[in-house]
């Protein structure tokens, strides 16, 4: 077998789009060629270089409008560059918008049949596959209704199912798997990390920091449609994190943690946290709390030059990265003035932790108003990380503790 089986190499690519003035331009242009060009480019990608060898997997991310749907075309063959070009070898599955070439009128098991076709198998391999794709889809006789009564979840089932019935040698995963519940997002996720054991390339595009981390050996970030750095996924993540907090405030920097993760810290520093720590009803500090536990989160601020006022926030995320819940000093009309240099300030936010198990982290910032544009002193994600556990909880879903009181009547 070729060992390059599953390389993507991508050098100089470019796509721009011809962008005229008027409606007549363009037929002006058409009609008198001889007349010079009516239109100007608009470049949406360029300069794109990079390599994936066989085997590896690589995260791409990048803040909308950075160019990824657009690359993620160019790299699958659905548009044309205008400059360069994308080698593949091997055979390709992409998951790119699941199901959306699904037939509303035909059943789970023809649209089977259409898109497995569509992915290059013949009709007796799906006939040999059609078992193996209904069991991991497991949507039961639904297989056999028409995909309009199906939800998006069921959607993407079959399709995930159909589009990985065989291992291909370069996978190309776009947001899809964002969709769906969490059992499923496991078990699919299962079946890429599967793959990859069994020397599939990996060509993941996620916002979701978790997934990039466990599944990548490296990422990618586009930014403006260029590829504006790579490097260790947790590094990148935390990157593009700050660069989505400091599109005003050009001044991000990376350190890395004790516990060898990067973290990624920006601001002009005229006071920094000093200290965080998540402590329980007895003072202790801990890192594992369960569900509606009353916690303190303590900051201990260092002011290092005199600040006319200052404001401490925080934002709690889960793993996704998704806010559950922020709030400030300025918000709780408890802003401070004249701290001076030197001046050591220690923050207690008592409250309950009403969140649903799972893993969260919390990101500070000091400013002096309500945002952190206009004085951003410093804003810093991964400050702490802390997980949540159910243990005298009823089961419950979801990422709140919104626990009710129940009346029901029966007449």
């Amino acid at each position: 077998m070729n060992c390059n089986m599953g390389a993507i190499t991508v050098s100089n690519l470019g796509k721009a789009y011809k962008q005229y003035p008027t409606r007549w331009s363009r037929l002006g242009e058409w009609l008198l060629p001889s007349a010079g060009a009516r239109h100007k480019l608009k470049w949406i990608l360029q300069d794109i270089n990079f390599h994936v060898a066989s085997g590896e997997a690589v995260g791409l991310i990048g803040i909308n409008g950075a160019g990824k749907s657009t690359l993620l075309k160019l790299i699958t063959g659905t548009t044309q560059p205008t400059t360069g070009a994308v080698h593949l070898e091997g055979r390709v599955a992409a998951l790119l918008e699941l199901g959306m070439g699904f037939h509303p009128d035909f059943s789970g098991r023809q649209n089977v049949y259409m898109a497995g076709q569509l992915l290059g198998l013949g009709v007796a391999e799906i006939d040999a596959l059609m078992p193996q794709i209904e069991a991991f889809a497991e949507i039961g006789d639904y297989m056999d209704q028409p995909v309009r009564v199906y939800s998006s979840g069921m959607q993407m089932r079959v399709a995930f199912a159909v589009a990985t019935a065989r291992r291909p040698d370069i996978l190309i995963v776009d947001e899809a798997l964002s969709v769906g519940d969490t059992y499923f997002q496991h078990k699919s996720f299962e079946r890429i990390r599967q793959f990859r054991r069994e020397g599939t390339t990996l060509l993941l595009v996620s916002h979701d920091k978790q997934a990039i981390q466990s599944v990548c050996d490296r990422a990618i970030l586009l930014d403006g449609g260029r590829l504006a750095k790579e490097g260790a996924p947790e590094e990148i993540m935390d990157y593009y994190n700050a660069l989505i907090a400091e599109r005003e405030n050009q001044t991000v920097r990376l350190t890395e943690r004790d516990d060898g993760k990067v973290q990624t810290t920006s601001g002009t520093g005229e006071a920094t946290v000093a200290e965080i720590s998540l402590l329980d009803a007895d003072g202790l500090a801990v890192e594992v709390v369960d569900v509606g536990a009353e916690v303190t989160l303590r900051v201990v601020v260092q002011a290092h030059a005199a600040i006319p006022r200052m404001v401490l926030g925080y934002l709690i995320k889960d793993r996704l990265g998704q806010p559950m819940y922020g709030t400030n000093t300025h918000l709780q009309e408890l802003a401070l003035e004249a701290v001076a240099a030197g001046e050591r300030v220690v923050y207690d936010f008592r409250f309950a932790m009403n969140l649903g198990a799972g893993s969260y982290s919390v990101a500070t910032a000091i400013v002096s108003t309500a945002t952190h544009l206009v004085n951003n002193y410093e804003w810093r994600d991964l400050a702490l990380v802390f997980t949540v556990v159910n243990m005298r909880r009823p089961h419950f879903e979801g990422s709140a503790w919104l626990n009710p009181v129940i009346e029901i009547e029966r007449t």
